[in-house]
């Protein structure tokens, strides 16, 4: 018996208007993403992927959806995802599509576990960033972005100023009848429930930085983007805290008291010292405890034809 011919609509097809297309492809593509580890031991995790190519023939219908989502298939099942096997899956996109297409974009997103160890207590836990790391493929040259979030702490410090003078204002108050005090008293005060009757508000806060990687590292440096990010604003969430940990935290936080302003600048000056990264994106939410909306702050490099400080 003969095989069947089945329909190809797509193939026969005219289109109705002869506009091209800026992108045509997938999204939310689920496949296992091989990454290297800190110790070079590789894992695999659950990724979701987006896969476009551009559409420049006006005569052409669509383009082969197949053909992404094949290609993906192919290159990630095996191989760690690096700059190179990213270079390797664009241009795969552009052969298969050559007579139609000359861009090309692939996306990666996934949860990046890392261990981290507690402040002060001999423990280890487990903290997961949200990580994407995108190529595309135009006039041949390639174009590298990682991008991570990372929650931190933010202690306000206008609200720290002002519980500052509410515990003086308080101190005088118990104190006003007494013309001398020893360092004893003083300590047995401050030790009260009663003296330190206002604290500052602090709130969980994020910071979501993207850069365009650039120079010979053949990696994506997550770890390092990671590290450098949470040393810059030294009050990153904990994994396991006991309580000498939730202490050490307190004094993190009240020794780097910061607006949303603060944070931003910190992570700008740190990136600013790296040469892996040719542009920068910068945007910090503090998710404000006192207020129903949020504090934000973007910053940018600033290079020409770079990131637009946009929210």
């Amino acid at each position: 018996m003969n095989q069947q011919v089945m329909p190809d609509v797509a193939s026969k097809a005219t289109p109705r208007s002869s506009s091209l297309l800026d992108w045509v492809g997938m999204s939310e593509i689920e496949l296992p993403v091989i990454l290297p580890q800190v110790d070079g031991t590789p894992i695999r995790v659950s990724a979701k992927a987006q896969a476009y190519v551009n559409l420049i023939d006006p005569t052409a219908k669509g383009i082969h959806m197949s053909r992404l989502y094949l290609t993906l298939n192919k290159f990630m099942g095996d191989q760690a995802l690096n700059r190179k096997s990213l270079r390797l899956v664009l241009e795969a996109f552009a052969e298969s599509h050559n007579d139609l297409s000359n861009k090309t974009f692939v996306e990666f997103s996934f949860d990046y576990m890392q261990q981290s160890p507690s402040l002060k207590s001999d423990n280890i836990g487990w903290k997961g960033y949200p990580v994407i790391i995108t190529g595309i493929l135009d006039k041949g040259q390639v174009h590298h972005q990682l991008q991570v979030k990372i929650p931190y702490s933010s202690t306000c410090p206008c609200s720290a100023a002002l519980a500052r003078q509410l515990i003086q204002q308080k101190f005088l108050a118990d104190f006003s009848d007494q013309s001398t005090l020893s360092a004893d008293q003083i300590h047995e005060w401050l030790g009260t429930e009663e003296a330190i009757l206002a604290t500052p508000h602090s709130q969980r806060s994020y910071a979501d930085v993207k850069v365009k990687i650039q120079g010979d590292c053949t990696e994506f440096p997550i770890s390092q983007l990671i590290e450098q990010i949470e040393s810059a604003l030294k009050t990153p969430v904990q994994a396991v805290v006991k309580r000498e940990d939730e202490q050490e935290f307190a004094l993190l936080n009240g020794q780097n008291l910061m607006f949303c302003e603060d944070a931003s600048r910190r992570i700008k000056d740190c990136l600013d010292k790296t040469d892996d990264y040719g542009d920068y994106w910068i945007r910090v939410d503090h998710i404000e405890s006192l207020h129903p909306h949020n504090a934000i702050s973007i910053v940018t490099k600033g290079i020409d034809d770079g990131y637009k400080p946009i929210p």
